[in-house]
C-alpha cells in the first residue's frame, strides 16, 4: 500500500467499525478453535497493526508479525504492538511447522502468486495448527479502494477454498461475511467510479454516529453470517488446519 494509505489506516483502525468489527469476528473464530493463549501465533501482513491489537487484547504473549513494508512496521513499533520482522509471504523467515496459529487477513490479495503464499503459510504452521484468512470477495466490487491497497483480485469463496485445498490446507469453516453492506457499498463503489471521486481510503468516509450505526450493522452481519451461510459478502472468511499426519 502505498504510505497515505497506510497513515490512514494507521489513524483508524483503533476505533473504525470495520477494523473494530472484524476483530471481534476472528476472536471468536480464533476461540471456537480452542487455540491457548501460550500458542506462537505469526500474523503475516501486518499492516498499521490491527491483528497485533486483538492478540494482545486477547491475552496472546507470543506473538510475531512479518510485513513487507517498513512504513507498516514503523506504525506497529510507534504504537509498541510487539515484534515486527520485514519480510515476504511467499518466502518466510521462519523454521518449518514453527507456529500454532497463523493470521493471514487481507494478504493472499496483494500477492502474484497466491498459491505459493499459502503454501508457505502451510510450511511455517505446525501440525494440527490454525490458519485464519479473509481475502476481498466479488470482482464485481473492484473499486478505488482495491486500487489503492494494490489488490491483484478479488475471490469466490469456492474458488479461494480450492486454493487452500491445493496447499493441502484442510477447509474447517468458510463463509461470506460483511452481507449487509454488500448492495451499499456496490452502489457507493459505482458511483465513485462514474463520478471519478478522487480519495485516499473509503475508511475516511465516516463520521462517529455513522460509525456507531455502521458498527452495529457490522457487529450483527457477524454474529449471523457463519450460521446463515448467505452466498454473498464483501469478504470471505476461511478457517483452515493442517492436518496432524500426512
Amino acid at each position: 500500500m502505498d504510505r497515505e494509505t497506510y497513515a490512514a489506516e494507521a489513524a483508524l483502525e483503533e476505533r473504525h467499525w470495520w477494523f473494530v468489527g472484524r476483530r471481534r469476528l476472528f476472536a471468536r473464530e480464533i476461540g471456537r478453535a480452542g487455540v491457548s493463549r501460550d500458542a506462537r501465533v505469526l500474523d503475516v501482513g501486518t499492516s498499521t497493526g490491527t491483528n497485533l491489537r486483538l492478540m494482545r487484547d486477547m491475552g496472546f504473549s507470543d506473538v510475531t508479525g512479518l510485513d513487507m513494508s517498513e512504513e507498516a512496521i514503523r506504525f506497529c513499533r510507534d504504537k509498541g504492538l510487539g515484534e515486527v520482522r520485514q519480510g515476504d509471504i511467499c518466502q518466510m523467515p521462519f523454521k518449518d511447522g514453527h507456529f500454532d496459529l497463523v493470521l493471514a487477513t487481507d494478504i493472499v490479495e496483494h500477492v502474484d502468486d497466491d498459491a505459493r503464499a499459502l503454501s508457505e503459510i502451510f510450511r511455517v504452521v505446525r501440525p494440527g495448527g490454525y490458519v485464519l484468512m479473509t481475502v476481498p470477495a466479488f470482482q464485481s466490487l473492484w473499486g478505488a479502494q482495491d486500487i489503492l491497497s494494490h489488490h491483484k483480485r478479488r475471490y469466490r469463496k469456492k474458488g479461494f477454498e480450492s486454493l487452500v485445498a491445493v496447499s493441502r490446507l484442510r477447509v474447517r469453516r468458510s463463509y461470506y461475511f460483511n452481507f449487509l453492506l454488500f448492495l451499499p457499498i456496490f452502489l457507493v463503489r459505482r458511483i465513485i467510479s462514474m463520478l471519478k471521486i478522487p480519495q485516499k481510503s473509503e475508511n475516511r468516509f465516516n463520521a462517529p454516529v455513522i460509525n456507531e450505526i455502521l458498527l452495529f450493522l457490522f457487529t450483527l452481519d457477524c454474529l449471523t453470517a457463519p450460521f446463515i451461510r448467505i452466498p454473498f459478502g464483501v469478504s470471505v472468511l476461511v478457517l483452515a488446519q493442517r492436518p496432524e499426519s500426512e
